[in-house]
This record gives structure tokens, sequence and C-alpha cells, in this order.
């Protein structure tokens, strides 16, 4: 079993910026890949980043790259998400991820990833 729990989401104002973290405890990571996905009212479950535990390899989605950053810290067992230059339509629960052995073309799809953090509202508004 994988525990995330993440932290750091709040009201932003556009243009602003917020660091989401998540914690991970449970098991080693080290063949484990780390995402970040949001989920805003109505619409569905929505990849933003991920980044693999042991080569620290990224991908971000079309909709944050250059304005969002994933990262990890391996002493603290922690996932970070960057988020600069916020627009409204940032504003969703993030949700942090984990999940083994994910094939490289798998790894934007949420179905692949089996533990789940609870969440943390990003509001961006004026």
């Amino acid at each position: 079993q994988v525990q995330l729990v993440e932290s750091g989401g709040g009201l932003v104002q556009p243009g602003g910026s917020l660091r989401l973290s998540c914690a991970a405890s449970g098991r080693t990571l080290d063949t484990y890949t780390m995402g970040w996905f949001r989920q805003a009212p109505g619409k569905e479950r929505e990849f933003v980043a991920y980044i693999t535990w042991s080569s620290g390899y990224t991908l971000h989605a079309d909709s944050v790259k250059g304005r969002f950053t994933i990262s990890r810290d391996n002493a603290k067992n922690t996932i970070y998400l960057q988020m600069n230059s916020l627009i409204p339509e940032d504003t969703a629960v993030y949700y942090c991820a984990a999940g083994a052995r994910i094939l490289v073309y798998r790894r934007t799809n949420a179905n692949k990833y089996n533990y789940w953090g609870q969440g943390t509202q990003v509001t961006v508004s004026s």
C-alpha cells in the first residue's frame, strides 16, 4: 500500500502561483510513476503531469506546459507541482497519484494509477 497526502491548495488571483506537495509513504517507490491529475466541476479527471521516481523523467500536459513544473525530493518522499501564471481554467481539485510499472505510453491515463490522495482544491479567481 502507498499512502499519499496532498497539501498546498487554496485561493489565488489570476497570474499568481501555488505549490502543491504530495507526501508518499508505505513502500519503496523506485518502480513507481507519480502523477498529478485535476478535476473541475462537471468535467472528467484530466492529466496534468507525471514524474518517474527512479529517473526523474517528466511529462507535462500541453495545457500547463511552461507554467507548471513537477519535481520530486527523494529524501522526503515527496513530489511537488509548482504552478505559475495561474488562470481561472486551472480551477479544479488536484489529485496526486502513484502507479507501479506503468508503461510509458499509458502514464497519462488515470486508470493506470493504483493509489490516490484525497485531493486539494485550487481556485483561481479575482
